[in-house]
């Protein structure tokens, strides 16, 4: 979750069974926006609760939101790839993502995608799940991004290689780490993946459930 321009920003909420969250109490977690990048399970499955209790506003591509008003969530915003849009906070940009989705109930969730954010203090990129593409420059070009979520765990999305390729493509040089140590198969080397950073001058920031940082 993202604290900027006096509102909080979730993302992809997959806490419930996650064995890393553990003592993550779901009710308590109420934003003021939930972006949700695809439709797997470990990206939207505390979504439908958490959009019920907090009256949040839901953002995706139109395929997700609009299954999530079947399931009674009452504010959406449905989008689509390269489309962008003004909420009170800044700006929500759709940006591709290589990847698949699926909704839960094996509803077709439309296109993968991820979103650049950006307002008059914060620019940033979450990528969602996603193999590396060149296109990458094209999200970063002239944006002067604080951070990039990008994955790094391998198997389902782009590893650690890929993801330092990705930053410089972005022309980020702080990057938040996503998608690893949840299952076996995409268990990571902190330490080793750290350093590839380093050596390139770029940070890569491994987060512990319920810390913070400040950007």
């Amino acid at each position: 979750m993202i604290d900027t321009a006096g509102k909080s920003i979730l993302f992809d909420p997959f806490i419930s069974s996650n064995p890393l969250a553990k003592g993550v109490d779901v009710t308590s977690i109420c934003p003021d926006y939930m972006l949700i990048s695809h439709g797997h399970g470990d990206h939207i499955e505390d979504a439908l609760q958490i959009a019920k209790q907090s009256n949040c506003m839901v953002v995706g591509v139109y395929e997700i939101t609009s299954w999530l008003q079947k399931q009674g969530v009452s504010k959406t915003h449905g989008m689509n790839i390269g489309g962008k849009w003004n909420f009170d906070f800044g700006s929500i940009k759709l940006t591709p993502a290589l990847h698949s989705s699926t909704l839960p109930d094996g509803s077709c969730g439309g296109n993968p995608a991820g979103f650049l954010v950006e307002n008059d203090t914060d620019n940033f990129y979450y990528s969602g799940d996603t193999g590396l593409f060149s296109d990458m420059a094209l999200i970063g070009k002239n944006k002067n991004l604080k951070t990039a979520f990008l994955p790094i765990g391998d198997n389902y999305t782009m590893g650690v290689e890929d993801a330092l390729e990705a930053s410089k493509y972005l022309g980020v040089k702080h990057i938040t780490a996503m998608h690893y140590d949840t299952f076996d198969t995409i268990r990571v080397d902190h330490s080793k993946c750290t350093e590839m950073f380093d050596k390139a001058g770029m940070k890569l920031e491994f987060m512990k459930v319920g810390s913070q940082i400040q950007l």
